[in-house]
């Protein structure tokens, strides 16, 4: 069984134990988190697709860790200006484990 399902303004695809990272979720680890935004239920035999959440699902999570990616560079350039600008960003992110698609 599997389900799409909408985390933080993101859609992911889920499936019991997969471990996923999703945007920064301010929980603690340890805790368990569920998730109502269902899009799509789907299994070997049937798909339910929700117009626009399917009624009645839940997705359970265990918060694992939470971390930082990896620096993202950006680079600003206007040739024969003599204008340069180099910036770095890293993104906070959460590492879940799905426990329940119900």
């Amino acid at each position: 069984m599997y389900a799409i399902v909408d985390i933080a303004g993101q859609q992911f695809r889920v499936e019991k134990d997969k471990v996923i990272k999703v945007p920064y979720l301010n929980k603690e680890v340890g805790e368990s988190v569920e998730f109502d935004k269902v899009l799509l239920v789907g299994s070997e035999k049937s798909v339910k697709i929700g117009q626009p959440v399917v009624e009645k699902s839940k997705v359970s999570a265990k918060i694992l860790a939470h971390g930082r990616d990896a620096k993202v560079i950006v680079w600003k350039k206007k040739k024969r200006k003599g204008y340069q600008l180099k910036k770095g960003h890293r993104q906070n992110f959460t590492k879940i484990q799905i426990e329940k698609i119900a």
